[in-house]
Formats: C-alpha cells, structure tokens, sequence
C-alpha cells in the first residue's frame, strides 16, 4: 500500500482525491490538511510515502512547504494545482525544489477534471513512489517495486496517428542525422543534464517529455538559457535543424517529417497513444517511417512504457539507439522496456548520452 497525504485548502478536492484513491487496491490515503501548517504538524508522527500538493494555499504556500520539506524531511511529492497553467514559473519552482510530477487541474469544474484524470492522477503518485529512493536519503539498492500502470482505458498504439513502416522500404541515407528522444518521470532534469552537455552544433533534435500543455514553453524556455543549442517549443512546420532543440508541446502529439533533404516537424491533435499525448511512440514511429537509419533514438527515464514499440521499430529501419542505465534513472520504466526488446543498441549513464549521440552523429 502506498500510503498517501492529501494538502489542498479546498475540501471538494480532498474529498475526490481521497475517493479516488480509495477505489484503487495499491492507496491508502492516511491524511489530508487544508494547509502546510496542518500538514506539519501531521507529519510530525506521519510518514506518507507521497504527498500530493497545491500551491495556492492560506498561511504558506505550496512551493514555500516544498522547499522547506525537501530541506528537513524529503518525501516524492505530485503537485496538483491550477497555479500551473496562470504561472508557469510555479511549476519550473516545483520541480528545481524536488517535485516528481505536475498534474494541472482547472479553476473551474475541478471534482469532474479529477474523476476524469483518475488514471493519470493514480499513475502519477505511482511514478513518484518509485521515485523516493532518488528523493528520500536512503540507500540506492533497495529494490523498487514494478507496478503497472491500470489497463482500464484502451492502450492505443501509434496506429492511430501513422501506419507502421515497411522495413524493406529503406530511407534513402543521407550525411545529416536527426536525433529523437523520449522521456517521463525524472525527465525534466535529465534532459537538462543532457542538452547542456552538447556542443552548439550538435544534430536536430525532436524531444518528448510527459508534461502539461501549459509547461512545455517555459520549460523550453529555461533549457535555452542554459544551454549552448537552440532550445524551443515545436511549432508546426518547424524545421529540424543543426543546433536546435525542439521540446514536443503538452496536449499536442509531435512527429518528424521529411521533404526532400528537409527535416520538420508535424504539430498535431490525436487520441491518447500507449496512455500519453504527446507519446513517445508516435514521434518514434515517424522517425522510423521518414529518417530510418538516419535517425538516433535516445530513450531516457520515465514510468510506463512508451517509446519501447517505437524504438524497435527504429531499430528494424536501421536507427541507432541509445537507452538511459538503471543507475542513473529516477524510474528505470521506459528505458527497461525498450531493452527488453533488444530496441537499443546501447545502454548508458544519463551523464554519457551527449557523448555517445555525437559519437554516432559525428
């Protein structure tokens, strides 16, 4: 049972929250508080194994409780907050604080988005349970349990959005490689770790990072500022060029297209693909079809399994592919997926990805 604290001021919240919760076998909710300061003083002969947070709240805030709670007593915390959407530099806050996940609810209709979101909302504070051993200061060889996320939504693949490629129609090689990436839980941090290793020239990249629809811009955002490439959010018709960076936007499937020597960007609506959108596997699978060999794969921390079918896929059309190692993953899920089925063709630390892509680049 993962034991679970609920902090939002809104007793509506709480209550969904908590009944949510309580219908599935892996929660237990063991408290809620109207504000950090209740929370605190429960925390002082609790230990959740998750808090889920507001950050607008009466007497202290979310993101000050945050950082305060990291500094004392860490425990994996999922924000839930509408603040996400009206102030994007909360949600950056959360996570350079420690945040795992971000689940952004509207100011209005709240108790039916929370019921609707059932599923993220539970995968979430699960993403984030497998996470507290890179959170909590506890020895990194204790062993994580492998929980799957409910099957209760149909799972659709990528044959939703694009037909999966022939591998005896091989892409026409060229001299200038593309590089794709695919990250979730951990990913935000990981990614940063990553892209400031890269030189300013590095190859064209297209990035998927799990994350809502109101955060990808500031996100992209920041990532410019410190790193050496050309770091934006996609925008459709977007051209994949050398030293840019392009960050999938929230809510939006993204796909690599080609035109004669010409590497863009689709920016398009579509159903949920292996539970997320935008999903690792369309922008995999479209790799596949229009860069083949061309292409570098590069999957990276995350819970769940998305990115693993289009990674072999790559795989199959002649792409190489590198997967993050177990050791330097906050979730050893997406990753672990895709070497099941022999789809990478490395496995390495976070801190040798750089390296290895522009080796292969280069």
């Amino acid at each position: 049972m993962i034991k679970v604290m609920i902090i939002d001021d809104s007793a509506v919240v709480r209550e969904t929250l908590s009944q949510i919760l309580s219908q599935e076998k892996d929660f237990e909710v063991i408290a809620t508080a109207g504000d950090p300061i209740i929370a605190q003083k429960k925390l002082a002969t609790l230990e959740p194994d998750v808090i889920v947070l507001d950050i607008e709240m009466p007497r202290m805030d979310g993101i000050t409780f945050l950082r305060q709670l990291m500094s004392t007593k860490p425990v994996p915390v999922v924000i839930c907050s509408s603040m996400i959407e009206t102030g994007s530099d909360n949600a950056v806050n959360a996570l350079q604080y420690g945040a795992v996940e971000l689940i952004q609810k509207p100011k209005m209709g709240t108790k039916h988005f929370l019921e609707e979101s059932s599923i993220h909302i539970c995968d979430a504070i699960k993403g984030a349970y497998l996470a507290r051993s890179k959170v909590k200061r506890i020895a990194h060889n204790v062993a994580e349990p492998q929980y799957k996320p409910s099957d209760v939504q149909p799972k659709l693949s990528a044959d939703v959005m694009m037909e999966k490629p022939d591998p005896s129609h091989m892409v026409l090689d060229t001299t200038e490689k593309v590089v794709v990436v695919g990250a979730s839980t951990g990913g935000t941090e990981a990614l940063r770790v990553f892209l400031e290793m890269l030189p300013a020239n590095a190859p064209g990249m297209v990035i998927v990072q799990h994350m809502p629809e109101n955060f990808t811009k500031s996100f992209a955002e920041r990532l410019d500022t410190l790193c050496k490439v050309n770091v934006k959010e996609a925008e459709n018709n977007d051209s994949v060029i050398r030293g840019r960076v392009l960050i999938a936007p929230g809510n939006k499937h993204t796909l690599l297209k080609r035109s004669g020597a010409r590497y863009y960007v689709e920016v398009k609506d579509g159903p949920l693909v292996s539970r997320h959108r935008p999903s690792v596997d369309v922008l995999f699978r479209s790799a596949s079809r229009y860069a083949g060999k061309n292409a570098v794969g590069v999957i990276m921390t995350g819970m769940g399994d998305d990115g693993a079918k289009g990674m072999l896929e790559m795989h199959e059309m002649g792409a190489f592919n590198i997967a993050q190692d177990e050791k330097s993953c906050v979730v050893f899920g997406m990753p672990a997926e895709a070497i099941k089925l022999n789809a990478a063709d490395e496995v390495v630390s976070l801190e040798k990805i750089a390296e290895e892509v522009m080796r292969h680049c280069n």
